[in-house]
């Protein structure tokens, strides 16, 4: 069995990144724990107030429990300002939940998105998850998040996946995740919603011979 973590910056982008991958996790055995790292109203409560944080929370635990997620956890980091906070606060929050669950699969945003708080909590996971001492994370994998990976600045990595999960057998399980998310999914031709969701899905599959398809850039791989 492995022990699965994913770190999203803000509720909904672990569906939108690795939703379906979820599901096969879970679905092969795995637990699976999800740590959402941010509270917009405390960052930005002229933006965001705490009953939308609340609404939102309530919206991702409903879409964890579908899936079959063991363990959702909510940090209360300052979003969208994370670019002014200082990250070792994060990774230290984040290495105490790392040592407690070891997990053996982590999946994070990609350096390369355009949000900073995704770029933020990359670091900061990286940092959390340095191979020292005992318990080392052998796989970590950035994920691809539409309407933030997809606008990589041309100065910033682009996306470029090397690792892909064929999920055709349970992609719909991603979009019935997703559709619990009422306050954050948008109508087509935005890039936050399901028709973006399927399509992207469809392409990453054909461009490695299956129907779906979720992609991952390696961070790093250590075969035991």
């Amino acid at each position: 069995m492995n022990r699965v973590v994913v770190v999203a910056p803000h509720a909904d982008d672990e569906i939108i990144g690795c939703g379906a991958t979820i599901a096969r996790h879970i679905k092969s055995g795995d637990e699976v724990t999800v740590v959402i790292a941010t509270n917009a109203s405390i960052g930005a409560p002229e933006l965001f107030t705490a009953s939308q944080i609340k609404n939102v929370r309530s919206e991702a635990i409903a879409a964890h429990q579908f899936l079959g997620v063991k363990e959702t956890i909510f940090l209360e980091f300052p979003a969208p300002a994370l670019n002014s906070f200082p990250e070792f606060k994060i990774s230290l929050e984040l290495s105490e939940i790392f040592q407690r669950i070891k997990p053996t699969h982590l999946y994070i945003p990609h350096p390369g998105d355009i949000h900073q708080d995704h770029k933020a909590i990359y670091r900061a996971s990286l940092v959390a998850a340095r191979p020292q001492g005992e318990n080392k994370i052998s796989n970590i994998y950035c994920y691809e998040t539409l309407s933030e990976t997809e606008w990589t600045p041309m100065q910033e990595k682009a996306f470029v996946p090397n690792h892909f999960v064929n999920v055709t057998d349970v992609f719909s399980k991603k979009t019935e995740a997703m559709n619990f998310f009422g306050s954050q999914i948008k109508k087509f031709p935005h890039s936050r919603s399901i028709e973006a969701f399927e399509a992207l899905a469809m392409y990453r599959g054909a461009t490695v011979g299956v129907e779906r398809a979720e992609a991952f850039s390696v961070e790093r791989q250590l075969v035991i």
